[in-house]
């Protein structure tokens, strides 16, 4: 990946991990990985996240002042609750502290940010994202869950996942150092 764009796969482990071996590189900033399938999906506090087809699972690099990072995760909740208003055909969406997006109090996915830190400074954030869309949501989810598809079947995970690589590109002022 020479610049900012989206790297597509049809499975991987964690898009995280993949993202923060790009950053590593040197991949820019705004620079996405999704993945149809994520066989090691990760949420808060270690806990697994289903990952299967249907849904969008995207990771984005964000390379910016160490100052914009410590509100990041809510700031991307933020953002993508807005762009998810945005589109149109459903419900408010709300954000439940600190990383769970929500409508009609059901989670439809969640936020999860992990710095690298190069010495004392900050390297880049990984902001990484689930949200159901067409998938099942998990039976064994410890919140009600829902997918998008069940307000607005026409959304697709592949067409959902350049919009919300900029939405996420776009937070906390992040810019390429």
């Amino acid at each position: 990946m020479t610049g900012p764009g989206v790297l597509l796969l049809d499975a991987c482990p964690s898009t995280m991990d993949e993202a923060h071996r790009l950053a590593e590189a040197g991949a820019p900033h705004g620079s996405a990985v999704v993945a149809v399938v994520q066989t090691g999906g990760r949420g808060s506090r270690g806990r697994a996240w289903a990952s299967p087809e249907g849904g969008l699972w995207l990771s984005v690099v964000w390379r910016g002042h160490g100052a914009g990072a410590p509100l990041l995760s809510l700031r991307a909740g933020l953002a993508l609750a807005a762009w998810l208003d945005g589109l149109g055909g459903l419900p408010p969406a709300r954000l439940k502290w600190p990383n769970d997006l929500l409508l009609e109090g059901r989670k439809v996915g969640g936020v999860l940010a992990e710095a690298r830190w190069q010495g004392a400074s900050l390297g880049w954030v990984v902001i990484g994202v689930g949200v159901n869309v067409r998938n099942a949501p998990p039976a064994d989810a410890r919140f009600p869950a829902a997918a998008l598809a069940e307000w607005r079947p026409d959304l697709a995970p592949g067409a959902l996942a350049a919009p919300v690589a900029r939405a996420l590109a776009g937070v906390g002022g992040g810019a390429a150092l």
